[in-house]
């Protein structure tokens, strides 16, 4: 069985592990939204946004390594286990819509969709910025409450998006399609509001 990759060296620490997966996230975000724009001729970026779930998947093993090898810890043990899951869930819902857009061989977008792929993406912003405060201890509350406040934007999005498939004349199978694919944009923004939670938890312990 072949060795599985590692992302970055045994030198690595927890901040370049945690700023790596924040960059990951934001790079699947972007890269789902030009697969919304432009679809379905965009269709092959579905195997790239795969490629990153699985990058996703690295650096969580990674992270969970560092714990199981007793490397010393500048967090809590439940806030690195919570903020490297919750990273990666973000990637697996991004991965699932890109999947789902194939599997469902939806024809175009629906404007709500990019309307939530763009809000996606500006949480995933937030929190590039937001991590890539941890290592210096500065603080990061502004980054964490902006995605809180485009969590509530999608929130409300989302809501319209399914309401507006309910609207007389639908096929239904269509309605079966497009309100999975908001759930799970919803989801993938929602998982970005938890990561958000966590690092303000971050904030209070060091205060």
């Amino acid at each position: 069985m072949p060795t599985r990759r590692r992302v970055f060296s045994r030198g690595a620490t927890y901040f370049d592990l945690f700023e790596a997966a924040a960059r990951n996230v934001l790079a699947a975000a972007e890269l789902l939204e030009r697969l919304l724009a432009n679809f379905p001729d965009s269709r092959e970026l579905a195997g790239e946004i795969r490629e990153l779930e699985h990058q996703g998947d690295r650096i969580t093993h990674d992270i969970i390594e560092l714990l199981n090898r007793g490397t010393a810890a500048p967090l809590d043990r439940e806030d690195i286990v919570g903020l490297a899951s919750a990273l990666d869930d973000i990637v697996d819902y991004v991965e699932e819509v890109a999947d789902y857009l194939g599997l469902y061989r939806i024809e175009a977008p629906m404007d709500q969709a990019l309307e939530l792929v763009r809000v996606l993406r500006a949480a995933a912003r937030e929190i590039v910025e937001g991590i890539s405060l941890l290592r210096s201890g500065r603080d990061l509350a502004e980054h964490a409450i902006e995605v809180g406040r485009l969590e509530n934007e999608g929130d409300r999005i989302a809501r319209g998006a399914v309401a507006s498939l309910f609207d007389e004349g639908i096929d239904p199978l269509f309605v079966i399609r497009w309100k999975d694919l908001f759930e799970r944009l919803e989801a993938a923004i929602d998982a970005t509001d938890h990561v958000a939670h966590i690092l303000e938890g971050i904030v209070i312990k060091r205060a």
